[in-house]
């Protein structure tokens, strides 16, 4: 492979952004899914609506209203500064930011499906048994539901790879810091390096068919067993 010494950092970083965001998308998304899942709150539809907005807006309006918030005037750039932090726009952590909220809805659905799919019963026989809610979600809701956690990291993964209007947007391309894959083709079109271009982007081609290969046969084997 071709690959010039900016071509691996950009990988490297995006690796970096990828795994971060779908650790933490984990972390923050199986309470949401779970209360989402479970929930009879007239707050229910609102909430998932805002949690789905990332898949309807155009990215570049989502990294608007990132960049407008986080930046210097923002509430989030001013809580930022005031706390010594400076601003988090073009910079990492501000780019890990924008993929959380861009790529929740792929962490958050998958794990609500799968939480719905359990159904009331087994919380139910484990309440019986005196588990308490904690230790039941630990220990019955989490293993039946670990095909939507896999579903959601790979997903997650998957979409925080491919991000460009939101990186952009709120990170720039900023070599060695928020210089991901997709930036980096597109700064190679922008040179008319259409070759070094072409490596890059026939690696995210070959990267995104092994991921829906992958979920397919997930979803085949995790059908064979309920039946």
């Amino acid at each position: 492979m071709n690959f010039s010494a900016a071509d691996l950092d950009a990988i490297g970083l995006t690796l970096k952004l990828a795994s971060l965001t779908t650790v933490l998308l984990l972390l923050l998304a199986t309470p949401l899914a779970w209360w989402l899942a479970r929930t009879t709150s007239r707050w229910r539809a609102p909430i998932g609506a805002v949690v789905a907005l990332p898949l309807v807006l155009p990215p570049t309006v989502l990294g608007f209203y990132l960049l407008v918030t986080l930046g210097p005037n923002g509430p989030g750039g001013q809580l930022t500064q005031f706390l010594g932090l400076g601003t988090l726009t073009f910079t990492f952590t501000g780019l890990l930011m924008g993929s959380l909220v861009y790529s929740l809805p792929f962490a958050v659905q998958p794990l609500q499906h799968a939480f719905e799919g359990i159904g009331t019963r087994p919380m139910e026989v484990a309440a019986t048994l005196r588990a308490r809610p904690l230790d039941a979600f630990l220990t019955v809701a989490l293993p039946l539901a670990r095909p939507g956690f896999v579903t959601a990291a790979i997903l997650t993964f998957a979409h925080t790879v491919g991000e460009f209007g939101v990186v952009l947007m709120i990170g720039g391309n900023i070599p060695g810091q928020t210089r991901v894959v997709s930036t980096q083709i597109y700064g190679h079109v922008e040179a008319m390096e259409y070759a070094q271009a072409h490596w890059l982007a026939g690696g995210m081609l070959l990267f995104s068919f092994v991921v829906l290969l992958g979920l397919g046969l997930l979803n085949r084997r995790s059908a064979r067993v309920l039946l």
